[in-house]
């Protein structure tokens, strides 16, 4: 198929706030489910060949080991258990409410016990209201959910080939449900201060110096899908250095900057990939230069660190 197919914000706006809110149930469930990692790492969805899942999760209390998959081909959400055991239920056609009634009744009948701490939506504009209670948001286009997917398997290999380059402590390529975007995250071994007004959940993403890279699909500040970067702590001149190609630019978003290539000119070169990919190399060396990062040493060229293999590829 086409690599990056049109995904005009507006074509699908009232579904994507929908799917949000789905995706943020099941996420919060892997939240109270799952074993905590290091900077969140244990909480996003992965891609699958069907669409995402929570991998297998489940604590050592008793209770089965099991994982909730989406399938975006079959619009489904799956619950298997490790014995094989399963449930599932159409996606279309749910409202949030209905969504996470079917969700916790499936669970129930596996002998999954869990529920989110906080059943509500995370930074969205109605957070204050329970899932429950949400029949407002019931759109659900299969076609521009799939094809949401589809980009974001697209993405997944770019940012994959991209982090083949650093063989520092780098994330998973992962999608995060809380803010709907897919990213894949360098450290360096700085440890950042942060004061004690800060958030636990920025706290602990951002307990070391970061280069992340990701894309996402456009909100209400920025609406239209692109690909961005960001270094934080921010160094001071990041926003003059240079990007590519040329459509990339620096933007002010929440008291820092990222670098962005809106997806739509990403799509207009002749060569989409690598322009993305180059993208995503200049915006790395912006921040990584000005932060003093061992570019060379961290280098990782092809996948390989090895310098015998390295010379035979």
């Amino acid at each position: 198929m086409e690599l990056f197919p049109p995904m005009p914000l507006a074509d699908w706006q009232d579904t994507k706030s929908t799917l949000h809110r789905f995706l943020q149930i099941v996420g919060k469930i892997r939240l109270a489910a799952g074993i905590r990692r290091n900077h969140w790492w244990g909480i996003p969805f992965h891609l699958t060949g069907r669409g995402l899942t929570t991998r297998p999760t489940g604590r050592a209390d008793g209770g089965p080991i099991f994982t909730i998959d989406f399938d975006f081909v079959g619009h489904r959400l799956v619950i298997t258990t490790l014995d094989g055991r399963e449930v599932s239920f159409r996606l279309p056609g749910c409202s949030v409410a209905s969504f996470y009634r079917q969700t916790m009744q499936a669970l129930a009948s596996l002998g999954v016990r869990v529920r989110p701490a906080v059943a509500r939506p995370f930074d969205l504009p109605d957070a204050d209201r329970p899932f429950a209670d949400d029949t407002e948001h019931a759109a659900y286009d299969p076609a521009m959910v799939t094809r949401y997917w589809q980009i974001l398997s697209q993405v997944n290999l770019l940012l994959e080939e991209f982090a083949a380059g650093y063989s520092g402590k780098i994330s998973p390529v992962h999608h995060f449900w809380h803010t709907l975007d897919i990213a894949c995250t360098r450290f360096s071994d700085r440890v950042i201060e942060q004061g004690p007004q800060v958030d636990p959940v920025t706290r602990e993403a951002y307990s070391r110096e970061v280069i992340s890279s990701g894309f996402w699909f456009g909100d209400e500040v920025f609406p239209a899908p692109a690909f961005y970067s960001y270094t934080a702590p921010e160094p001071a001149g990041l926003t003059d250095q240079p990007l590519r190609p040329r459509a990339a630019r620096w933007i002010a978003q929440r008291g820092g900057h990222l670098a962005v290539l809106p997806y739509d000119d990403a799509r207009a070169e002749a060569d989409p990939r690598g322009a993305v990919l180059s993208f995503y190399e200049s915006a790395y060396q912006a921040g990584a230069r000005l932060a003093g990062w061992d570019i060379a040493g961290l280098a990782c060229p092809g996948g390989i660190t090895d310098p015998l293999l390295r010379g035979r590829g």
